[in-house]
């Protein structure tokens, strides 16, 4: 794994509420700088998606589309992923293509 996850409530919380924001119809995603120096990324699906199945499945496909597209380091970022109701409906390419669009809009990738 290329990055450190984020576990903790509290560090999920700070990013919602410090970080900043970029919204895409399938994903949002939050970027705060951390004190690690270590790029962290936490994935988050609510019960608003659907039920566990669905949460796992919109999981599993930004997990994977995380591991294609994100580079090595990043810098001291909190990254935070969250799946939104399209999600699950959409093939990974789709997520993917989100993902990266989120990405370049934060200035992380080129």
């Amino acid at each position: 794994m290329r990055y450190r996850p984020i576990t903790r409530n509290k560090e999920f919380a700070r990013a919602y509420a410090k970080g900043k924001a970029f919204v895409h119809p399938k994903l949002v995603l939050y970027v705060m700088k951390n004190r690690q120096g270590k790029t962290r990324v936490g994935i988050t699906a609510t019960k608003k998606i659907g039920n566990a199945v669905q949460r796992n499945r919109a999981r599993r496909v930004i997990r994977a589309a995380l591991h294609q597209i994100l580079p090595y380091d990043v810098g001291a970022l909190d990254l935070v992923f969250v799946a939104r109701g399209q999600t699950t409906r959409c093939k990974s390419d789709d997520v993917k293509k989100a993902a990266e669009r989120l990405l370049k809009d934060a200035g992380l990738i080129q």
